[in-house]
């Protein structure tokens, strides 16, 4: 069993986000290849974004902090803190819109 402080996470990253010349960092905190699901932690400067990508399995993204806006095919949902958003399997794209953290979970079927 292992124990993560995600706010403790959240805080560190954001830091180091908000000063990166891209304005973003990510790391997995659970999973990789050697397990089915794999969750990102993904901290944005506002007005960063991610640009549409695919994905490989079902998603969602938890909203910790901030706001985010994920987009896809011209329609958009907003996330803020405390929020759950389930990622469409279409290409897809994320923004921040205030200092987010966004925990990516992506599930794989093995």
């Amino acid at each position: 069993m292992r124990k993560t402080s995600l706010d403790a996470r959240v805080r560190e990253h954001l830091e180091r986000a908000t000063s990166a010349p891209t304005g973003r960092r990510a790391e997995t905190v659970y999973g990789g290849h050697e397990h089915v699901p794999r969750q990102t932690l993904i901290t944005l400067r506002a007005g960063a974004s991610l640009a549409e990508h695919d994905h490989p399995g079902e998603a969602t993204v938890l909203v910790p902090r901030g706001r985010v806006r994920l987009h896809s095919g011209g329609t958009f949902r907003e996330g803020v803190a405390g929020d759950l958003l389930v990622v469409e399997r279409a290409r897809h794209g994320l923004e921040a819109v205030e200092d987010p953290a966004a925990l990516l979970t992506v599930a794989r079927k093995p």
